[in-house]
Order: C-alpha cells, then structure tokens, then sequence
C-alpha cells in the first residue's frame, strides 16, 4: 500500500499578464472570489483533503501571499479592540490553516522545474500539485477535488492526473491523455500517452489535463532528467508521460465543477458561483442578474 499524501505544491510564480492591468502591482493569486483571494480556495481544498504541509513555490513580488496567510498582529490586535469578533476569528483561521512554506523560483523554467523546486522540502514523499487557475467545487458530502485523487493514489499506488472532456477543437489549448476508461469506474482512465498542447490536426483525445495531481516521488528524477520542451520551458507533462512508461498513470474525472479562474469570463464565474453559493448573497445576486439581463433586451 503506498504512503498517504501529505505534502502538497502549489505554484505561484506566474506574471498574471492575462489579467493586467490588476496584476501588475497584485499577483493574480490574490485577485479576490467574492471576498477571498483565488489562492485561499486552494489552499483550504489542499488542507481540507488531509495535506500537512503545503509548498509555494513563488517569483518576485509576491511577498504579500506569504502576509495572507501570517498572522497580522496589528489587524487582529484593532478587531479584538472594536469587539469585531467574527471578523477577528476569519482572520486568525486563515493563520491556523497549516504549516506553509515558501520557495523562490529563480527562472521562469515551467511547470516542471517549478514543481522540482518543492523536492529539497518533501523528499521521498508522495505529493499533490494543485494550480491555482482551475477552482473545483464539490458538494458538501463529497470528498474535495484534490482528495479524490489522494483517493486514487493510495488504492491504486499510480499517479493520477485530473481530466476533463472537452470539444476536439479546444484541446490543443491543454495537455491531452490518451487512453481508455476504466470497465469498473468511469470517473478513472488509464493513460497511454500524454502530449503537451498537441497542434491542430493531431488530436487523438479529447481528454485534457486540468490542474491537480497526485505523484509518487520517481517523479523528482523524472523531472530533472526532463530536457527543455515546447516554450522552452520545462514541461511537467513530459516528465508525466516518462512516468506512464514506467509505472503507469491514470486519470481522475474530479466529481464536482471546474472553473477556469484563470480566463477572464471563467474568473467571472467564480465570482457569481461563489454568491450564489452564499445565503446573504444569493437574493441579491439573483436579483441583480435579472435586471442585468432585462437590460439587454
């Protein structure tokens, strides 16, 4: 039975330059979901599926992540003084999380090499990789999105990716899995191949990779033995499919909904999800989508 995930990887040292100009002073992980910053989904997703220890693996400028989720001693020390009790403890809460530790990516080599940076933290450990532009929100009664694939991992002992089916034509914009569905379980897909944005033409699947991982520690050698791919980056998708020659891999159709909150109409729907999931949001939300769209006509 292989060892439960505990460490997880989050990178955030992306420029954000799709949402510029807010994300010329603000890193985009900070841009708010209602009332709460993109990376705080995240991260309390990671936490809530039994992670212990997360790693951020950050670029310059964005020392105010690591103040997010500090305790703020002159923030706490004005609420307990004007008596704004709940407003106090939603800010301790986000300190009490878990342990997180920060990491400086020095280049901009890619996902891959960003992921590798985590290895000097988590050692010979399994880890999850969660990125911070695909929100997942799954029912009450069901196990996070990145727990389903912990859950995976530990039955099965491969590595799992998150998919989703998408229109032939939009694949070549994702890394695309190739392979079958499971007999027993339709949720989970044995990958054969994975190709990194495959050019219009040559698509083979309409399977595409979307944000979470859960990797056996092989991956570290993988990933350093990994050459400089499309982009001139380093490609995690490459060291994947290494991986898959190697040990098998297999995907997870994440029971719940995605939402690309790293595409501008997608980061709107977060936002309108979001109040419509709250109940002192909803009534207005609604209301104020009706008049929007009388409006329009």
């Amino acid at each position: 039975m292989p060892p439960s995930v505990k460490f997880a990887v989050i990178p955030v040292a992306g420029l954000g330059t799709r949402f510029l100009p807010a994300t010329k002073a603000v890193p985009k992980e900070m841009l708010p979901i209602v009332d709460k910053p993109t990376l705080q989904y995240i991260v309390e997703e990671a936490f809530s599926a039994g992670i212990e220890h997360i790693v951020l693996i950050q670029g310059r400028y964005k020392g105010c992540i690591e103040d997010h989720f500090d305790t703020s001693y002159e923030l706490e020390d004005t609420l307990e003084k004007r008596n704004k009790t709940a407003d106090l403890e939603m800010v301790r809460k986000i300190a009490r999380l878990g342990p997180i530790t920060s990491i400086r990516q020095k280049a901009p080599l890619g996902l891959g090499h960003a992921v590798l940076c985590a290895r000097p933290i988590i050692g010979d450990a399994p880890f999850a990789v969660l990125l911070g532009d695909d929100l997942y929100r799954t029912e009450a009664n069901k196990r996070s999105g990145i727990g389903q694939l912990i859950d995976a991992f530990e039955a099965t002992g491969k590595g799992q990716i998150a998919l989703m089916q998408v229109p032939l034509s939009e694949i070549h914009k994702y890394g695309a899995a190739e392979g079958k569905v499971d007999d027993k379980n339709e949720r989970l897909f044995h990958i054969s191949d994975l190709v990194e944005k495959p050019p219009k033409g040559t698509e083979k699947t309409d399977r595409a990779v979307v944000g979470r991982y859960v990797l056996p520690p092989r991956v570290w050698g993988l990933l350093e033995a990994t050459k400089v791919g499309k982009g001139g980056e380093i490609q995690l998708t490459d060291a994947l499919d290494a991986l898959q020659k190697e040990q098998g891999l297999m995907g997870v159709t994440v029971d719940g909904k995605r939402v690309d909150a790293g595409d501008k109409l997608g980061f709107l729907e977060a936002n309108l999800r979001e109040a419509l999931s709250r109940t002192d949001l909803k009534s207005g939300t609604v209301t104020l989508m009706q008049e929007l769209l009388a409006e329009l006509k």
